[in-house]
């Protein structure tokens, strides 16, 4: 009954990530594209990906057994993590070329701002799920959503130190390294290292060699919580 509740609670989860960052995308791409800022486009294409993982996960758990499509749910995460790295970089390397010079944007900061509020608080709550699931699509996804929340921080100081200082590389310079967390972040997905709690401790089977807390003994990061 308790995996049960997990599962509906993943899928609550991804339906409002899902629907926060389709609103997101649309505000984003129109604001960049009204100031011609590169960043606020490539946050919009971010909200995209995030999309696209979110799609995965909900995919994976419509499922009658979603650890049947785990695996898969992974390698399309993976995708979406080297897809935003490719974007955020494309878009990093243009501006510090020159390419483009973004102009004032006040929805981009208004945007960038709430998404900062809302993205870890999702990305927390749906991690803490995932871990207790056991799911490693999850606790994946969960990645994706904080990066996202790295992204909005790092579009809200380039918006503003743009507008304040004229700062126009800061915000590049940053996402740069954004890009290098996500490309991290999508090589251990596609290896299936987000998570490696055995199925048999998900269905309460233990197995030889696993470890008191119900791992596998490799990792714990996503070990299904332990309950009174």
């Amino acid at each position: 009954m308790r995996r049960t509740v997990l599962q509906r609670r993943i899928r609550w989860i991804v339906a409002m990530t899902i629907t926060y960052n389709v609103i997101e995308a649309v505000i984003a791409l129109s604001a960049g594209t009204v100031a011609s800022s590169s960043a606020l486009i490539g946050f919009g294409l971010d909200s995209i990906v995030e999309v696209l993982s979110a799609a995965a996960v909900a995919w994976q758990f419509a499922g009658p057994d979603p650890h049947l499509r785990e695996k898969t749910a992974l390698r399309l995460i993976a995708v979406s993590f080297f897809g935003l790295a490719a974007f955020v970089s494309f878009d990093a390397v243009r501006s510090l070329l020159g390419v483009v010079e973004p102009g004032h944007s006040p929805v981009g900061i208004v945007l960038a701002a709430v998404s900062l509020a809302v993205m870890p608080a999702l990305s927390w709550f749906e991690r803490r799920t995932g871990r207790e699931l056991g799911s490693a699509s999850a606790v994946a996804d969960s990645k994706q959503t904080l990066i996202c929340s790295y992204l909005s921080a790092v579009l809200l100081a380039g918006l503003l130190l743009n507008s304040l200082f004229g700062w126009s590389w800061a915000d590049p310079l940053a996402a740069l390294v954004i890009a290098g967390f996500a490309l991290k972040e999508g090589v251990e997905a596609w290896r299936g290292d987000a998570c490696c709690t055995p199925a048999s401790a998900l269905a309460g089977v233990a197995t030889v060699g696993d470890d008191a807390a119900g791992g596998n003994g490799a990792c714990s990061c996503c070990s299904p919580e332990r309950r009174s």
